[in-house]
C-alpha cells in the first residue's frame, strides 16, 4: 500500500511567508509532509512551472440570502460554492441573516438546512444581528458564539438592517464579554436617505446616481464612529468593503493609536469605478453595490491599503443579481430610481485572479503578500487558523494549483455562478488556478467541474485570537 493519497510533485509552494520548491504529500485530506522524494501515492499530480497556493478564504460572501418583496438573489450554496471553486477557493464565509422579528436561533437553522448536501466548498457562517433583542442578546448570542459562530456583522445603512448606536454599543458589549468579532458595513444611513430623497426630487433617478446618494464623506464619518464606537466598548472591529482613501486613512489613524482596527477592501474598489455606474438604458444597474466604486485616485489608495496592511483581508463581497428578469438588477421599481435597484454584485470566482493579474503580474505585491490577503489573514482573523490558509504539515489539503503564465480574458462563462454577467466582464487577466482541492480531494481541474456538492463540510471555528483582549493592543 502507497504512503500516501496523493502527491502535488515539482511546484512551487507559497505561503504567506514563504516560496519554495517542494512536493506536498496528502493522506487523509491532511498535508503530512512536505519535502522532495517523498515516494509513490495513489495519485500524483504534476504541479511543474505551477504554484501551489493554499486554497482562498472568502470572508465575505452573500449566498441564499433573505431578500426584499419580489427580489431573488443569483446564488444558493450550491451555485455560489461551485463558482467559488472555479475561483480557486475553498473555503467561504456567508451571511446568516436574522431578520426582524426572528430569533437568531431560528435564523441559523434555516440558513444550515440551505447548506445541507449543497457544498462543493467548506463553509462557515458569520451572523447578521439586525434585532438585537434582550433574548438575542442575553441568551441566544452569547450561546450561538460559543457553538462556534464567533463573528458577526452588523449594518449603519439599509432599512431593515441599520442599527442605532445605541444598538451598535448593545452588541459590542456582547463581543467584549465573549470574545467575538465585530464586523461593520460603515455608511451613514440617514445622509444616504437624505441625498437620494433631493436626486429623486431633482428628477435624477438613473442608476448613475446611486454613486452619487452614497458619497465618500457617508462613508467616511460612518467608518470614524464604528471605530469611535468599538474604542469607548473596548471591542476590536472589521471594517469592510472599504471603497476610498478617506475611510482607508481613518482605520490608519486609529491602528496608529494602537486599536485593533482591521480593513478589508474588495476587487470592485481596485478596477471598476463609478464610470461604469453611467450606461446607457439600466446597464449602470450591473455596477450598484454599496459603497460604490468611487474614481482612480481612490484605487491607487486601495491599493496602498493592501500594499501597507491598513487592509488585512480582500475579499469579494459576492452579493449577486441577475441582470435580465424581474426578480434581479431590472426590478420594475428600480426602473423607477436607483433606490429600488437590487444592491450587490458578483464576484466570488473573480476575486483571486483579479488580485494575481493586477497585484502579482503587475507588480503590486508579491506572492506571499497575495497568499496572506486571499487566505492566510482570513483564516487567522475568523478563527480557522492553521486547519486553513496555510500549506504546512497537519493543515488540511485546501490547495490551488495556479498557472502563472496562463493569460484570459474573463467572461461570465468561466465562472459558473448563478448570475447572468460579470461586472468584470472583458477584463484581461494574467494567471489562473488551473486545479482546486478541498480537503485533499479535487473539485475543479482543467476548467472542469469534478467535485460533488455534498463534499464540502460547515465549520465551526475559533474564537479570532484578535479578538481577545479587548480593543487595544496591550503591551
Amino acid at each position: 500500500m502507497n504512503r500516501f493519497d496523493t502527491i502535488i510533485r515539482g511546484g512551487t509552494v507559497v505561503t504567506a511567508a514563504d516560496t519554495f520548491k517542494s512536493d506536498v504529500a496528502i493522506k487523509g485530506g491532511r498535508i503530512v509532509a512536505l519535502g522532495l522524494d517523498l515516494g509513490e501515492a495513489e495519485t500524483v499530480l504534476d504541479a511543474t512551472d505551477k504554484l501551489v497556493l493554499p486554497g482562498g478564504i472568502d470572508s465575505h460572501v452573500h449566498l441564499a440570502q433573505p431578500q426584499a418583496s419580489g427580489v431573488v438573489i443569483a446564488d444558493d450554496f450550491l451555485t455560489g460554492t461551485r463558482s467559488a471553486a472555479f475561483g480557486g477557493n475553498t473555503t467561504v464565509l456567508p451571511f446568516c441573516l436574522q431578520e426582524k422579528g426572528q430569533s437568531l436561533r431560528e435564523a441559523v437553522k434555516a440558513y444550515h438546512a440551505e447548506a445541507e448536501g449543497r457544498c462543493f466548498v467548506d463553509v462557515s457562517f458569520h451572523l447578521i444581528i439586525s434585532d438585537p433583542t434582550e433574548q438575542v442578546l442575553g441568551q441566544e448570542l452569547p450561546a450561538l458564539i460559543e457553538a462556534g459562530y464567533t463573528s458577526f456583522k452588523v449594518f449603519m445603512t439599509y432599512d431593515g438592517l441599520a442599527l442605532t448606536d445605541w444598538q451598535m454599543l448593545d452588541v459590542m458589549a456582547v463581543a467584549r464579554e465573549t470574545g467575538a468579532l465585530v464586523m461593520v458595513h460603515a455608511e451613514n444611513y440617514d445622509a444616504i436617505r437624505f441625498l437620494t430623497d433631493r436626486l429623486e426630487k431633482a428628477g435624477k433617478t438613473a442608476p448613475k446616481y446611486h454613486a452619487a446618494s452614497r458619497p465618500i464623506p457617508v462613508e467616511r464619518e460612518a467608518t470614524h464612529r464604528a471605530i469611535s464606537l468599538a474604542e469607548l466598548s473596548d471591542v476590536p472591529v472589521m471594517i469592510v468593503h472599504v471603497s476610498n482613501r478617506e475611510a482607508m486613512e481613518e482605520i490608519r489613524r486609529a491602528q496608529t493609536k494602537g486599536l485593533k482596527v482591521f480593513g478589508e477592501t474588495c476587487p470592485q474598489y481596485l478596477v471598476l469605478t463609478e464610470r461604469d455606474l453611467d450606461k446607457i438604458d439600466m446597464e449602470g444597474a450591473k455596477f450598484v453595490c454599496s459603497p460604490p466604486p468611487r474614481d482612480n485616485e481612490s484605487q491607487v489608495a486601495c491599493w496602498e491599503g493592501l500594499q501597507q496592511g491598513v487592509f488585512s483581508v480582500f475579499s469579494s463581497d459576492h452579493c449577486p443579481y441577475r441582470y435580465e428578469g424581474d426578480a434581479g438588477k431590472q426590478l420594475p421599481k428600480g426602473k423607477s430610481s436607483f433606490r429600488w435597484v437590487p444592491n450587490g454584485i458578483p464576484g466570488i470566482a473573480a476575486r483571486l485572479p483579479i488580485l494575481f493579474s493586477e497585484g502579482v503580474v503587475k507588480g503590486r505585491i508579491d506572492l506571499n503578500r497575495f497568499v496572506a490577503l486571499s487566505a492566510t489573514n482570513h483564516a487567522k482573523t475568523y478563527g480557522l487558523y492553521p486547519r486553513k490558509g496555510t500549506i504546512a504539515v497537519g493543515s488540511d489539503a485546501d490547495i490551488a494549483i495556479w498557472d502563472p503564465e496562463l493569460k484570459q480574458t474573463l467572461s461570465h462563462t468561466m465562472l459558473h455562478d448563478g448570475c447572468d454577467y460579470s461586472p468584470y466582464e472583458g477584463l484581461e487577466i494574467t494567471g489562473w488556478p488551473v486545479l482546486t482541492m478541498v480537503r485533499g480531494t479535487i473539485v475543479v481541474r482543467n476548467g472542469a467541474l469534478v467535485g460533488t456538492p455534498r463534499h464540502g463540510e460547515y465549520l465551526p471555528r475559533e474564537k479570532s485570537a484578535l479578538a481577545q483582549d479587548g480593543g487595544r493592543n496591550r503591551r
